[in-house]
């Protein structure tokens, strides 16, 4: 862990900026993936295999962003450890986050065809579609261990402010991944197969790649040290904590579906308006993302070394940064939210609806701050408790206030309900902070 700065290090500005932009970076490069995906599919001629990857993708992201709460989880308990000085538990915390994500992915492997019977349960296609669609997840099924375990390689390596070495994995796997795609699909001919070839093998280089970069975890016994790694009181307090971050992402996934659901409800138009708002909000997750990750190592290393002052002050710069960044992408929603809305539909009733819809959105990264701010900071201390409560209480606002609002309002009273389930879940979980700092007094 050479690379990782010492939990006494100063906290500073340029140390908040050196985790956070390497994920922003990481992020940015999500999108790119998908659109070749699509672009090389495309070039078949036919709707179909479109369809396919996309129906295909879709499934498999959900299903994986059911074990995402070992990212986080990962991070919280590998930072304070590196904030003990104990980098033996740091080891083994990663050959934990190692094994779960095995287990989950032989689950995963197992179980393959009910899941995928009950998707299209769920979400019907056309015969050829599904078809596809089941050629395309039967292969990439099989990568599920390599792409949850990289949740715990990425926790592992933002815990030891190693966020540089998150990008590059990141940038490793899609740029394998795109160019698989170009020779398996346009070069050989492959379809939707090659698609899913592509992704298969980026998947498990990505995850080879990731042990690499955390071989300094590997070098000393702890992380193969069973008694260790299979404490149970640590593995009780493991499955806890990650429970709660599950049930509150459950609680978060339970908003934004129903969102999209009451949309529905409104009309195709808005429906379809309110979809390319919430790309808007997908932007500004990517780019708050870096200083939330930032405050869960910093707050992390800092519980865990049981010093008051240093987690206050790694709250408040990471803090400042997720702020700043909130207020620029207002104001840059604001100035070119318009043109945005333009380039991603020619449809003019959908144009309108989305225009007139704008100003919700152009406050969302303000008010929605201080949530994906304190997110990152209760991970960091492992108050996770706190953070599915106040979920819990933010949700039952949201679908209290929902159903009256849009009956009065329409579609402004359901941005209405969903920005202030942003701004409960800020003012719940910022007073609960006073107790999560007395909890890293020594």
């Amino acid at each position: 862990m050479a690379e990782t700065a010492p939990a006494s290090a100063p906290l500073t500005h340029r140390r908040v900026l050196h985790i956070a932009v390497p994920i922003v970076l990481s992020n940015a490069t999500v999108p790119i993936l998908g659109a070749v995906d699509t672009g090389v599919v495309g070039q078949m001629g036919e709707a179909a295999p479109i369809g396919a990857v996309g129906i295909g993708a879709v499934i498999l992201s959900t299903l994986y962003w059911a074990f995402g709460f070992l990212r986080m989880g990962t991070t919280g308990f590998a930072a304070q450890a590196l904030g003990q000085g104990d980098r033996d538990e740091a080891a083994a915390i990663l050959s934990r986050g190692l094994g779960v994500a095995a287990v989950a992915g032989v689950v995963l492997i197992v179980f393959q065809w009910p899941l995928f019977w009950a998707a299209f349960e769920v979400s019907p296609a056309s015969a050829e579609v599904e078809t596809l669609a089941r050629d395309y997840m039967e292969i990439r099924i099989w990568s599920a261990p390599a792409l949850i375990g990289l949740y715990a390689v990425t926790g592992w390596l933002i815990a030891a402010e190693r966020t540089k070495a998150v990008l590059v994995i990141q940038l490793w796997m899609n740029g394998l991944n795109i160019a698989l795609d170009l020779w398996f699909v346009l070069g050989l001919g492959w379809g939707v197969r090659g698609v899913a070839f592509a992704t298969f093998l980026a998947e498990w280089s990505g995850i080879a790649l990731g042990l690499w970069l955390c071989r300094d975890a590997f070098a000393g016994a702890a992380w193969r040290d069973r008694g260790r790694v299979f404490d149970p009181v640590k593995l009780r307090r493991f499955a806890s904590v990650n429970g709660d971050i599950l049930i509150r992402s459950l609680l978060l996934q339970a908003i934004f579906v129903s969102f999209l659901f009451f949309s529905a409800r409104l009309g195709d138009v808005r429906l379809a308006g309110n979809q390319i708002l919430l790309q808007f909000l997908t932007i500004t997750a990517y780019a708050m993302d870096g200083f939330a990750f930032a405050a869960e190592a910093l707050v992390g290393q800092a519980m865990g070394a049981k010093r008051r002052a240093a987690l206050r002050r790694a709250a408040v710069l990471s803090s400042i940064w997720g702020v700043v960044t909130g207020a620029l992408l207002s104001v840059g929603f604001a100035v070119l939210g318009v043109r945005l809305i333009e380039a991603m539909t020619t449809a003019e009733d959908v144009r309108e609806a989305a225009r007139a819809y704008l100003p919700w959105m152009v406050a969302a990264p303000i008010l929605g701050a201080a949530a994906w701010m304190l997110d990152g900071i209760f991970i960091g201390a492992t108050r996770t408790r706190d953070m599915r409560n106040m979920m819990a209480i933010s949700a039952a606002v949201y679908f209290g206030l929902a159903v009256p609002l849009i009956e009065v309002f329409g579609n402004h009273g359901l941005w209405i309900a969903f920005l202030v389930s942003f701004v409960v879940r800020g003012v719940t979980l910022g007073w609960k902070y006073p107790a999560l700092e007395r909890a890293a007094e020594g």
